[in-house]
């Protein structure tokens, strides 16, 4: 990395919890200078403006959960069943470090996301497009491999997920109540016990 691009991450990284908790819209230009000690020029000549660093977080923020998330579904899991309870026990084991750093970065951004940021829009778009793929994959590979129902819409069911988890994470961190959460995420174990898995005869 160069020196331009070792700083632009510095900037990045030092404001990803600031953004995330504070939003993406209301985080300043003084909040940015403050948590990183640098000056207003030295951010605009890495930046062009505050969006610019606020979509560059956003991406930051998502693919840093991405990650995390993506785990459920490697290799050291060797069922797509066990992809799918890995899946659910990431946000039973994390939910506490997730609300800690503002809740998830992807369900604030959208909150925000209107025709007023455009760009930040497109991007919240493109993440929950990307992670109805990653579920669906598991599913259509569980079809596939004859462990999950052969009739089940995968993108649906991926949708349904998320809408799931969404809706429980937003609810326990407005009443701060963990139990919204595991509703949620018990609902989600049941579709896969009863509508998914294939049960044997």
């Amino acid at each position: 990395m160069s020196k331009a691009e070792k700083t632009r991450q510095f900037i990045i990284e030092r404001t990803a919890s600031i953004f995330n908790t504070k939003g993406y819209m209301s985080t300043s230009l003084s909040d940015i200078t403050e948590a990183t000690g640098l000056t207003k020029g030295s951010i605009y000549g890495n930046f062009e403006n505050k969006d610019e660093v606020a979509i560059e977080v956003y991406r930051y923020n998502a693919s840093q959960l991405s990650k995390i998330m993506s785990r459920s579904f490697g290799d050291e899991f060797p069922t797509t069943v066990d992809k799918l309870y890995a899946f659910v026990a990431f946000y039973r084991k994390n939910w506490r470090s997730v609300f800690s750093n503002g809740g998830c970065p992807i369900m604030n951004a959208a909150t925000e996301a209107d025709d007023s940021f455009p760009a930040l829009k497109n991007q919240v778009k493109e993440s929950f497009e990307i992670w109805t793929h990653k579920i669906s994959g598991v599913i259509q590979q569980g079809q596939k491999n004859g462990e999950l129902n052969p009739d089940v819409h995968p993108d649906e069911y991926a949708a349904l997920f998320i809408m799931l988890i969404e809706g429980g994470i937003l609810l326990s961190k407005t009443t701060d109540e963990e139990k919204f959460l595991n509703l949620a995420l018990d609902r989600i174990t049941q579709i896969i016990d009863c509508e998914l898995i294939i049960l044997s005869s």
